[in-house]
C-alpha cells in the first residue's frame, strides 16, 4: 500500500469571500498533498445543504458531500468560531452525515479527523473542543494535533497564503499528520 492511496476531504468556509477558515483548510490539504496524499474541498459556503431533518430530502450537495466521507480515508474539518462553537453551517453540515448510518463502516467509524477553528479573538479552541465531541459521536479519531487559531483576521493574506511561518507550519503539519494516520488505521483489501 502507498500514500497515494490516502484520499482526504477537506469540509469547511462560509459565505465570506475571504473565509479564514477556508483558507487554513487550504494550507491544511496542501499539507496532505505534500505527503502525497489527494485531496477534495467541500466549500460549505457554495454547497446547498439544507436544514437537516430525517424528514428532509437530501439535495444533491447533501448526497455528494455523504458520498465524500464515505469514500475518504482521512477528512479535514475548519469552521470559525461562533459564539463558542463551530458555525450553524458547518454543524447542520456535519449533521446530514447520519446518511452514513447504515454504511458498512458506520458514520466515521475509524476514520482520522484533523480539526481547525479561526476565531476573531482567542477563543478558537473552544470550537476545536466542540468539535472533538462530534468526532466522538460519529465514531471518529481526532488526530491529536489541532489548529485553533487566534485572530485569524490577522493571520492570512488576500490571497489566502499565512502571514505567520508557526501557523503555517502547524496547518501543513496537522494535514501530513492526517495522512499518516490514515495510512497506519487502512486495512489492506483482502
Amino acid at each position: 500500500m502507498t500514500i497515494s492511496t490516502i484520499r482526504v476531504v477537506g469540509v469547511g468556509g462560509s459565505t465570506d469571500s475571504s473565509s479564514t477558515s477556508r483558507f487554513a483548510l487550504e494550507r491544511a490539504l496542501f499539507g496532505a498533498e505534500q505527503a502525497g496524499a489527494t485531496t477534495t474541498v467541500l466549500d460549505l459556503g457554495s454547497l446547498d445543504i439544507p436544514f437537516y431533518s430525517d424528514e428532509t430530502e437530501p439535495t444533491a450537495d447533501v448526497l455528494r458531500f455523504a458520498q465524500a466521507h464515505r469514500d475518504a480515508d482521512a477528512v479535514i474539518w475548519a469552521t470559525p468560531l461562533y459564539h463558542g462553537a463551530p458555525s450553524g453551517r458547518f454543524k447542520n453540515a456535519i449533521d446530514w452525515l447520519e446518511l452514513l448510518h447504515n454504511d458498512p463502516r458506520s458514520y466515521l467509524a475509524d476514520m482520522p479527523v484533523g480539526l481547525i477553528a479561526t476565531a476573531g479573538g482567542a477563543q478558537a479552541l473552544q470550537a476545536i473542543n466542540a468539535m472533538e465531541d462530534m468526532v466522538r459521536a460519529l465514531r471518529g479519531i481526532t488526530v491529536p494535533l489541532t489548529a485553533p487559531i487566534q485572530r485569524a483576521w490577522s493571520v492570512f493574506n488576500e490571497d489566502g497564503s499565512a502571514k505567520d511561518e508557526a501557523v503555517e507550519k502547524t496547518l501543513t503539519g496537522l494535514g501530513a499528520e492526517v495522512v499518516r494516520l490514515a495510512l497506519r488505521l487502512k486495512v489492506p483489501s483482502s
